[in-house]
């Protein structure tokens, strides 16, 4: 079972096995009681989750590692992520107020990709983890088999994939589509059912992004807003908002520049 707790700007999901659960990816540092909170919510207690695994190590993604660890739960990190445990520490520490502790790495448990079905299976989880590097070397995926589903963390989403083919975002995803996923769970967009399209809803009758950044512009010079035009689109909000936001700030610019533009955001 899959279960998306929304208390800051990074998705954090727990994930239930038949005899034990993790925590994929936390939020910024600071945000630790409102972790506890989204949990209480639902009933949930901190304290009987086994581990977290964390998709990268930025500062969004593991700002509370070490308070989480604090509570009795283990940070799992795969080999692959292991010299990279403290690379947003330099990032979080400059905010004073925000109480970050950086992770003590003796205490985590390093995990083979290799060996990664026998790490989850301890929980009850059939799945493993891979190694998708795009957004950073260190970027991982979870695979749950029975739910047929992807934790992706901030590997660009599916919408952008024309955009990636021949480079390493295109590589990964090619790997997690070979899995056939049913859906798909990001860091910060909603998830998305492969089924329906790749935007998550019934497939649009163009899903081309080129064509689909052209007809956001025409939309946005009637006046329609982002959230209309996602409506009516099936497209990601956010990408939405992010190709008005280009068009806007960068008067006369192209199709292919928004997308240009968009691309070097890393969105």
């Amino acid at each position: 079972m899959i279960t998306e707790l929304k208390y800051s700007s990074t998705n954090t999901y727990l994930v239930t096995g038949k005899s034990g659960s993790l925590l994929f990816d936390t939020g910024w540092a600071g945000t630790f009681p409102l972790l506890c909170r989204a949990m209480g919510e639902r009933k949930l207690r901190l304290q009987d989750v086994d581990h977290l695994l964390i998709s990268h190590f930025h500062p969004d993604h593991m700002g509370i590692a070490a308070q989480i660890a604090e509570s009795g739960v283990v940070i799992a990190a795969a080999d692959v992520q292991q010299e990279h445990l403290h690379d947003a520490d330099r990032v979080l520490m400059k905010d004073k107020g925000s109480g970050f502790v950086p992770i003590d790495e003796s205490a985590v448990r390093i995990v083979p990709i290799a060996k990664s079905r026998e790490f989850l299976a301890e929980m009850g989880i059939r799945g493993e983890l891979l190694h998708t590097p795009g957004h950073s070397d260190d970027s991982i995926s979870l695979w749950l088999e029975e739910e047929k589903a992807l934790l992706v963390g901030d590997l660009n989403p599916l919408y952008e994939l024309e955009m990636h083919k021949g480079t390493l975002i295109g590589e990964s995803w090619k790997r997690l589509l070979a899995l056939k996923p049913e859906r798909v769970f990001y860091g910060h967009a909603r998830p998305t059912v492969i089924g329906r399209g790749l935007f998550g809803r019934q497939k649009p009758a163009n899903t081309d992004i080129y064509a689909l950044v052209k007809q956001t512009v025409r939309l946005a010079d009637r006046g329609y807003t982002a959230a209309e035009i996602a409506d009516r689109t099936g497209a990601d909000e956010a990408f939405i908002t992010d190709v008005i936001r280009m068009y806007v700030t960068h008067p006369g610019v192209s199709v292919q520049g928004i997308l240009d533009r968009i691309e070097i955001k890393g969105r």
